[in-house]
């Protein structure tokens, strides 16, 4: 019984945190329009796609940067490439257009 209990409280729990994903994303600024906007964006022949660009920037960071993931900024038009360097974050902005490095944050 108590095993069986544990397994609900469990699940609810995983449940109730699923739900609050979105809301958590949104508070980051990440914004899943963005990604339809890219999309949209990419279809239209405006940008270009993210593999596209990960294959010019990430050879140009050093050997011992860890690549982590992009966002979108559909107000920028831009990439954020993200990083780790000797437990740093690293962000590289990115024209979507050219793949033109804008900015790189430490």
């Amino acid at each position: 019984m108590v095993k069986k209990l544990a397994a609900l409280l469990a699940a609810t729990a995983f449940a109730a945190s699923l739900s609050a994903a979105p809301a958590q994303a949104q508070e980051r600024g990440f914004d899943r329009g963005d990604q339809a906007n890219a999309r949209a964006e990419m279809a239209a022949g405006r940008n270009m796609p993210i593999r596209d660009i990960e294959r010019r920037i990430i050879p140009q960071m050093r050997a011992d940067d860890e690549y982590i993931g992009f966002e979108y900024d559909s107000s920028a038009q831009a990439y954020r490439l993200k990083f780790i360097r000797a437990g740093r974050m690293i962000w590289v902005d990115v024209d979507a257009q050219t793949a033109r490095i804008l900015r790189v944050s430490r």
